[in-house]
């Protein structure tokens, strides 16, 4: 008889509805297929956020200017439907020591305890992944193991400009430094697209070692921060505990929305429905409106994240109507919280009605990122 494991986050309804899927993967939304914040981000200048994709991040400290997106170019015939693209649109050719260009997905530590690293069992890993450049040359990949401050690497190489190609590259396992059994970020993989001498006059360490910065570019050649016509991206991410890859791990589209919001949840985004419904609400006091939303479990005590501003925000009740620019949180844990804001409105304790956007710009969402 066959045995479904769940893997990281997964509940015994997400197993089912998986099916037979193992959750090997130990990158979340590794097709690329979840883009809760929207799918383009643009002026990316100094910046370190999640822009598009779910759970990756881009790292652009004064290298230029970028815009991210969710693309729809992706390999023939492997059945992604979408990558993760970064466009530069303001080129630096000589960047400054300090300046960094990365992509990255951090990952808990509590996930990661059967790779038993910090012990003579420790799992080799492999990531496979699909990337497509305008230029050739040679691109490096990192994985920092934080809690212990390590760090090994080694360089992928694109053969052909303006063309998929699979990559695949396999590290040992860290005998020396244990992973930490918590919610924190335990694990980093990364790809150095560009940087300033700060991370590249180093030595690229291709076996477990003290982690230092000088170390985590040194074997890029791919300088994509030199030309506004230069344009990186990649899907079909997969990190597993092998030796070698396997076939990337499809995963309902459900389940992997289910995962990305144990780190970021949209709760409702005025960019795709201007007057979208956010909860519920009772006018609590005077000048207070509660907003009955209950979330779904977070990595961590959430916070909220919105773009609000002047009557970004309504309250529609019986007997009238109350515009407000901002929501906020109280007395939040993981799982629950009360939203409230007090922020404009002015209606009478006890009415219920509901609050729904009122700006084709803001958004309000919540946030526990790693």
């Amino acid at each position: 008889m066959a045995i479904t494991r769940l893997g990281p986050n997964q509940d015994i309804t997400a197993a089912k509805i998986a099916g037979q899927i193992n959750f090997k993967n130990l990158i979340i939304n590794g097709d690329m297929s979840i883009a809760q914040r929207g799918t383009s981000t643009a002026s990316i200048s100094n910046n370190a956020l999640y822009p598009c994709s779910d759970r990756f991040q881009f790292q652009n400290g004064n290298l230029g200017t970028w815009t991210a997106s969710q693309d729809s170019n992706v390999p023939t015939g492997q059945g992604f439907s979408k990558s993760f693209k970064i466009d530069c649109t303001t080129a630096d050719a000589s960047p400054a020591t300090g300046d960094v260009l990365n992509v990255a997905q951090k990952i808990e530590g509590q996930n990661l305890q059967q790779l038993k690293f910090g012990t003579s069992n420790a799992e080799s890993l492999t990531v496979s992944f699909w990337v497509k450049c305008n230029k050739t040359g040679n691109g490096q990949v990192n994985l920092i193991n934080f809690d212990a401050n390590r760090i090994i690497s080694n360089t992928y190489t694109i053969n052909a400009v303006d063309t998929w190609e699979k990559k695949t590259i396999t590290f040992s396992g860290d005998t020396t430094g244990s992973i930490d059994n918590d919610n924190g970020s335990s694990l980093f993989l990364e790809w150095y697209l560009d940087s300033g001498t700060d991370f590249s006059s180093g030595t690229m360490q291709t076996s477990w070692t003290s982690r230092s910065n000088t170390d985590r570019n040194a074997g890029t050649t791919l300088s994509l921060g030199d030309s506004t016509s230069n344009y990186w991206q990649i899907t079909g991410v997969q990190l597993e505990a092998d030796t070698s890859a396997s076939d990337f791990e499809f995963i309902p589209y459900d389940v992997n929305l289910q995962r990305c919001k144990r780190y970021y949840e949209m709760i409702s985004d005025g960019r795709l429905d201007s007057d979208g419904v956010v909860a519920t609400a009772m006018c609590h006091q005077t000048n207070v409106i509660a907003l009955n939303y209950q979330w779904y479990p977070k990595r961590t005590t959430p916070s909220i994240s919105q773009v609000s501003g002047t009557n970004f925000f309504r309250f529609q009740r019986s007997g009238g109507v109350e515009d407000f620019n901002s929501i906020k949180i109280y007395i939040p844990n993981a799982t629950t919280g009360l939203i409230y804001s007090d922020d404009g409105v002015t209606a009478t304790t006890g009415q219920v009605g509901w609050v729904n956007m009122n700006s084709a710009t803001g958004y309000v969402a919540l946030d526990a990122e790693l």
